[in-house]
C-alpha cells in the first residue's frame, strides 16, 4: 500500500507540474504585448531640376522688340487638399518650349504674358518705369492655373529694379514671393522691360546676389595675398638678424 500511495503522490505531483508550465506559457503569451507592424512612409517627392533657361520677347505694333526676358521660372504653390486633408506644396518648372509669350508696351509699363500647357498656367509680369528717376521695377504678378482655387496675384511687388536703357541680371537663384500661396523662384535672370535698341540687351546692372558672390573669391584671395607677404615678411626679418650675427675676422 506504501509503494502505491507514493506513486501516486509522485504522479499527481508531475501532472501538477506540467500544468503549472503549461498555464505559466499560456500566460505569458497572453501578456505579451502584440507586435507592431513596421510602418513604412513615403519619402517626400525630389524637387525638380533647375528650370530651362527660356527667351521671352514682347514686340510693338511695328514689329520692334519692346520688352526682353532671358530666364528659368520656377513656381511655388501651395493648396489645400481635400483627399490628403493637409496642405500640398508643389514646385513646378516652367518649360519654354511648351510656353507662348506674348504681351504689350506703354511709356510707363510693360507686360509680359507667358501661357504654358502645365496646367493650364497663365503667368503675366508687368514691369512699372518712374518717367522722373528713369528706373524700371517689376510691380506685379498674377497666376492663373489649374490648380485648387489658385488665382493669385499682387499688384504692388518691388522687384528687379533696374535703369531705363540697361538691363536687370541676376544669375543667381531668386525667391519673388508674390502671395501667401504662392512665390516665384527665377534662375539666369536678365530682362529689359524699357529702353531696347533693337534686338540686344543694353549694359547689364547685376543684382546683389551676384555681387557677393564674387565679393566671396575677392575677400579669399586678399587674405591669401596677405598672409603670402606676412610670411615674406619675416623671413627677410629672420635673415636680417642671422647675417647680423656673424662678425668679421
Amino acid at each position: 500500500g506504501k509503494e502505491v500511495v507514493m506513486l501516486s503522490l509522485r504522479l499527481s505531483g508531475c501532472v501538477w507540474s506540467m500544468l503549472t508550465v503549461t498555464l505559466h506559457q499560456t500566460f505569458a503569451a497572453t501578456d505579451a504585448p502584440p507586435t507592431a507592424a513596421p510602418q513604412t512612409t513615403a519619402p517626400p517627392p525630389a524637387p525638380p531640376a533647375r528650370p530651362e533657361r527660356g527667351n521671352y520677347t514682347v514686340t510693338n505694333g511695328n514689329g520692334t522688340a519692346c520688352l526682353m526676358a532671358r530666364m528659368g521660372l520656377q513656381l511655388n504653390v501651395s493648396f489645400s487638399s481635400a483627399s490628403l486633408n493637409k496642405t500640398v506644396l508643389e514646385v513646378v518648372n516652367l518649360q519654354p518650349n511648351l510656353t507662348k509669350s506674348s504681351g504689350s508696351c506703354d511709356l510707363d509699363s510693360a507686360t509680359l504674358l507667358l501661357k504654358a500647357d502645365e496646367r493650364a498656367t497663365s503667368l503675366t509680369l508687368v514691369f512699372s518705369l518712374n518717367a522722373t528717376s528713369s528706373k524700371y521695377h517689376l510691380s506685379g504678378v498674377t497666376l492663373l492655373a489649374a490648380w485648387p482655387d489658385m488665382h493669385a496675384g499682387n499688384r504692388s511687388l518691388d522687384y528687379l529694379r533696374g535703369t531705363l536703357g540697361r538691363s536687370y541680371m541676376c544669375r543667381e537663384e531668386q525667391t519673388l514671393a508674390v502671395t501667401v500661396n504662392f512665390s516665384l523662384n527665377t534662375f539666369q535672370l536678365q530682362v529689359q522691360p524699357f529702353g531696347l535698341k533693337g534686338d540686344q540687351f543694353g549694359a547689364a546692372e547685376e543684382c546683389q546676389l551676384d555681387e557677393d558672390d564674387m565679393l566671396i573669391p575677392i575677400i579669399v584671395g586678399a587674405a591669401l595675398a596677405g598672409l603670402v607677404l606676412v610670411v615674406l615678411v619675416a623671413y627677410l626679418i629672420g635673415r636680417k638678424r642671422s647675417h647680423a650675427g656673424y662678425q668679421t675676422i
